[in-house]
């Protein structure tokens, strides 16, 4: 029985590229302020890749269970020299799940995932694009090229965050890189045979291997209102990130447990020691109830990691779909008509 997935048939060249073309997977949520000029941009930057590469590309657009009338201006986009499909999902699962029905609905070769915020450049899709096609990079993926815009506290936590999930892990995820990244025909095969439900995209996208590189940039403003990721669901993401992804935070339970063990017979120690020494008894209410709430504390925490775990277990035992689409359309850049699945499939 084969345990492992030969993609290598899927390798791009330089001359092979061309006909495998590039889905752009746009995930939107309550961004119909800036969807429009957003679509512009990138009708602009398909005619430039099909002249330098002559590469077809489509754009994916993923209504996240968007409140606003994201969906409504997402259905008007013209295919104006690319594809367009329109993938919305019956509510609001997350930027994860949403990354991974783009993923599921794409169908060029090469992936490619931006925000929808504006904060992402279409300038710099053409360098990613030349580092796969050019240099035979599989994952060209981008990061911060600093954070010094950003509190102290907030730098030392992100820090704190990559240092834990990298601690005594095989492959690391680099610090600082986000979902702006582009897959190689491989690279994307590789990510959909991933079959857990609690993804990581950062982190799935670094441990399939292959050739990777990154390229730094300057995040540009928002084109239009305020994030969404305010310090609690940052810091639901990071537990999502650390109990789907690593087991770091069990191992800092183990070594927690054993420097209290470690402290408490060093504890024990001094107090005989001194008994036998002197012949006072040590007092033992206030160690007493230090200890007691000490241990009682760190065990209340360790269960609570333990039970991160345990739920990410039953998670993936449920084997609940990660998302729902409610409603496809596509459009083609041919001038074809748009088409839902519901009318796709009764044609059928």
């Amino acid at each position: 029985m084969m345990l492992g997935s030969d993609v290598s048939s899927l390798t791009t060249t330089a001359k092979t590229a061309a006909a495998q073309g590039l889905s752009i997977v746009v995930p939107v949520y309550n961004e119909a302020a800036g969807l429009a000029a957003l679509h512009q941009r990138l009708i602009d930057l398909a005619g430039s890749l099909r002249a330098r590469y002559g590469l077809n590309c489509e754009v994916v657009y993923v209504d996240d269970g968007s409140a606003d009338n994201t969906l409504a201006i997402a259905r008007g986009l013209p295919a104006d020299g690319l594809d367009l499909q329109v993938v919305s999902l019956s509510r609001n699962f997350g930027k994860e799940a949403a990354l991974m029905a783009g993923l599921d609905h794409a169908r060029r070769g090469a992936v490619l995932f931006m925000d929808g915020d504006g904060q992402h450049p279409p300038t710099l899709v053409e360098q990613l694009v030349a580092h796969w096609i050019d240099d035979g990079y599989d994952v060209v993926y981008t990061a911060k090229a600093h954070r010094d815009n950003e509190s102290a506290f907030r730098r030392l936590a992100v820090r704190g965050f990559y240092a834990l999930i990298n601690w005594g892990a095989r492959q690391q995820i680099p610090e600082d890189a986000g979902d702006f990244r582009l897959l190689s025909p491989r690279a994307a095969a590789a990510l959909r045979q991933l079959p857990e439900r609690n993804r990581f995209f950062k982190g799935l996208a670094s441990w399939i291997g292959f050739k990777q590189i990154r390229v730094d940039y300057e995040p540009a403003p928002r084109a239009h209102g305020v994030t969404t990721f305010n310090a609690g669901r940052l810091i639901g993401l990071s537990i999502e990130g650390l109990t789907s992804f690593s087991v770091a935070p069990l191992r800092f339970a183990s070594l927690l447990g054993a420097l209290l063990a470690g402290a408490a017979f060093l504890f024990g120690l001094s107090i005989l020691w001194e008994v036998l020494t002197t012949g006072k008894q040590v007092p033992g209410y206030p160690s007493l109830m230090i200890g007691v709430m000490t241990i009682g504390g760190v065990q209340l925490i360790m269960i609570g990691i333990v039970g991160e775990y345990i739920g990410k277990i039953l998670s993936e035992l449920k084997a609940r779909p990660i998302y729902f689409v409610a409603e496809h359309t596509e459009k083609h850049a041919d001038g074809g008509t748009a088409q839902s699945a519901t009318e796709r499939t009764a044609a059928e």
